[in-house]
């Protein structure tokens, strides 16, 4: 549509051009034609005075009366009485009619042709233009140009700079994945490599001594390998988006108390409780299963550096958010693990022994699918604390 528009555009350019150089040409064979018909009368009129001088008066009455309002009354028709025609005269300005024309015809020609010749040339720029563009966004040197007008190309010019600025941020995020895998592919073999390794030890040592007891050390390793291989699966699907987390009306009381309820034999194993009062129903649209395994994976991080203390839950909602904090009473987080506590396999300075450095990675991954945050401090106090905020909207 664009294109049939900007064709009628132009058509409507040439024909008016043509037509002012149509009345520009008419004008001034007028002007010719006047002039030649002002130069025969004088020299009839001259050579009717040189005759007789009594002429003059008679000329004078017959102009002005021809002049007046009514030049085209009746007259005796004296030169077709002496056997002349109008195309006896014709001749005198024919010639400078036919130059007129000739010349109004070839302006508007060439203005035409140089429309035309200038819009192609406009045309072929623009394409070697964008020809170039795309040159440099093969060698990778692709500069975003300036723009060039509104025209028919602007369209198209903006749609290869939106899909090159798209395929430029589709390489980088297959670069940034393709090292995120490689990253965690690398960490996935020594974590697995580890247990592997002490169970292989422990097996070739109880074929030495076979009451030697380490049949609870192969037992740990295996149960390790257990949970890493549950939170490996559980992340892969997360990742491919194939883990769908139900949206339901979900009570924060009920939530923390059944994710507490969950670590009693953990709770008990450290010697430690978990205080959670009540604040009244307050409601969070979340995946109720998901959500009390993110936050059992704070509480039990909590009870590992807590030092045997109280963990500690609360809960509040505001018009914009719910949050829940979750901190205990040990020394809190040394001050260069705070930026790095929910990346994959990572694990802090103080971490517990048979970590595997993925369980708060899957508690954030959970709560930030499901409109919310989280992020990991030092309390005023001292102590670990959590902040998870679950937005309403």
């Amino acid at each position: 549509m664009s294109g049939r528009k900007n064709g009628f555009i132009m058509l409507g350019l040439v024909l008016s051009a043509c037509l002012i150089a149509s009345a520009v040409s008419a004008l001034l064979a007028s002007a010719v034609s006047a002039r030649s018909q002002f130069d025969l009368l004088n020299a009839v009129c001259q050579e009717a005075v040189e005759e007789d001088a009594r002429a003059m008066r008679v000329i004078a009455a017959a102009l002005k009366e021809y002049r007046g309002e009514n030049p085209d009354a009746a007259k005796e028709d004296i030169l077709s009485a002496l056997g002349y025609r109008i195309s006896d005269f014709a001749g005198l300005t024919c010639g400078q009619n036919i130059l007129s024309a000739g010349i109004g015809l070839a302006a508007g020609l060439s203005l035409f042709f140089f429309t035309f010749w200038r819009r192609n040339q406009t045309e072929a720029a623009r394409i070697r233009a964008l020809a170039a563009y795309l040159e440099q966004v093969n060698i990778g040197k692709a500069v975003l140009p300036a723009a060039s007008g509104e025209d028919e190309f602007s369209k198209l010019e903006d749609e290869i700079y939106k899909t090159v600025t798209f395929l430029y941020q589709t390489k980088d995020s297959a670069v940034e994945a393709k090292n995120a895998f490689a990253e965690n592919l690398s960490n996935i073999a020594h974590q697995i490599k580890t247990p592997i390794t002490a169970i292989l030890l422990s097996v070739q040592m109880m074929k030495q001594n076979p009451d030697s007891g380490l049949l609870e050390r192969v037992e740990k390793q295996l149960m390790r390998l257990t949970r890493l291989e549950e939170a490996l699966l559980v992340m892969s699907r997360l990742d491919a988006g194939t883990l769908l987390l139900r949206k339901d009306e979900t009570d924060v009381y009920t939530l923390l108390v059944l994710a507490a309820d969950n670590l009693q034999e953990l709770s008990a194993r450290f010697g430690t409780s978990i205080d959670i009062p009540e604040s009244g129903g307050m409601m969070i649209t979340a995946d109720l299963d998901w959500t009390m395994e993110a936050v059992m994976n704070l509480m039990k991080n909590c009870m590992e550096h807590g030092q045997g203390g109280t963990v500690h839950c609360s809960y509040a909602q505001n018009p914009l958010y719910t949050e829940i904090l979750i901190w205990d009473e040990g020394e809190g987080f040394a001050r260069e693990d705070l930026p790095h506590l929910f990346e994959r396999f990572y694990r802090g300075r103080n971490a517990g022994e048979g970590g595997v450095g993925i369980g708060l990675a899957l508690s954030k991954e959970i709560v930030e699918r499901q409109n919310g945050t989280i992020r990991a401090k030092n309390g005023p106090d001292g102590g670990a604390l959590f902040e998870i905020h679950f937005y309403r909207h």
